[in-house]
């Protein structure tokens, strides 16, 4: 594995906190032989973001449940499609499993001309994680101590303060399109490929503010590297359960809510997604690590197979009308 950059190892705290106190799992038996070699979780986004971090709290863990090795396979780009669609092009055996999130499965097959992939048909569900509002957060020595100060300045000079996100079509992209929409807050966007090396240039002052999920950037706040002005949904656990959702501030159409879920390739065998989700389940439900998404700011879903399948197709339905509403869109 590449060497993780030292500024990434705030935002993948997580991961490790705890992992000393882990408790004991019960081992699941195999399914038909299965697994009978290692898994590969696959994140569409570099090391260091949110979807990253959660990745690596359940793969840390699965060898206890399933009795295989689960590496964690981060395949960056386009704003999640590349690594999406390398899983749904992969063989459909449960060796590869996607971890993704409702910006890549929800918003990007309207907002992209050509994301490369379905999220429906080429894609079961095993399990959503968790759900969280994203973070509107700016360093520490930024000029602005309120959302209301940086709202301010935004609408008098507009276009001129810059705010960074995991890449063109994530969620995060789309609550700056809203905002300068509904409420003439006018950011001037800057896509990166993750939240890691946004978070890098957020902290070497090369862009103004960072939205992205609140496990990306909770660390930063805790060490008051970061200062969170706002989030986006009445989720506030851990580091946000102070900070104001935009909604309070008084900005309409302004909740958004995050999660992240594991998905296989369609024609999985069902036995096998099964046996996955049961093994996830138990990670998810360990103390230490609801007790690490808490903290990160999410609430711990670990929902069946049917369930995370309803919810992906509600949030299809209602961010493709809000993208198409926004007009955003991306080559």
């Amino acid at each position: 594995m590449s060497r993780i950059p030292q500024f990434l190892a705030a935002a993948l705290s997580l991961v490790t906190l705890g992992a000393a106190s882990t408790a004991p799992a019960q081992p699941l038996a195999p399914v038909n032989g299965f697994p009978s070699q290692p898994l590969r979780i696959v994140s569409p986004f570099p090391a260091g973001g949110g979807n990253d971090a959660v990745t690596r709290v359940v793969a840390t863990r699965l060898p206890q449940v399933l009795g295989q090795t689960a590496v964690t396979d981060n395949r960056g780009g386009a704003g999640g499609n590349i690594g999406t669609r390398f899983v749904a092009e992969s063989k459909a055996d449960g060796y590869t499993v996607l971890t993704s999130q409702v910006s890549v499965m929800a918003v990007n097959p309207t907002l992209y001309r050509s994301p490369g992939f379905d999220p429906v048909k080429q894609f079961v569900p095993v399990t959503q994680i968790n759900a969280a509002p994203l973070a509107i957060v700016v360093s520490a020595n930024a000029p602005w101590k309120t959302f209301a100060e940086l709202a301010t300045q935004a609408k008098a000079q507009p276009q001129k303060i810059t705010y960074a996100t995991p890449g063109n079509g994530t969620l995060s992209h789309l609550v700056g399109v809203v905002l300068d929409k509904d409420s003439s807050v006018s950011l001037q966007h800057v896509p990166y490929k993750g939240a890691g090396p946004a978070i890098n240039d957020l902290l070497g002052g090369q862009v103004d503010v960072l939205i992205t999920s609140t496990s990306s950037v909770a660390g930063f706040i805790q060490s008051g590297r970061m200062r969170a002005l706002a989030v986006t949904s009445p989720r506030r656990l851990g580091v946000f359960a102070k900070v104001p959702t935009l909604e309070e501030l008084g900005y309409r159409n302004a909740r958004f809510e995050d999660w992240y879920g594991f998905f296989v390739p369609a024609g999985t065998a069902p036995e096998r997604v099964a046996l996955l989700n049961r093994a996830i389940v138990q990670v998810l439900q360990m103390p230490e690590v609801v007790k690490q998404i808490n903290d990160a700011g999410s609430d711990v879903v670990a929902s069946s197979p049917d369930v995370f399948a309803a919810q992906l197709r509600q949030d299809i339905s209602r961010w493709s009308q809000i993208v198409k509403l926004s007009g955003a869109h991306v080559d």
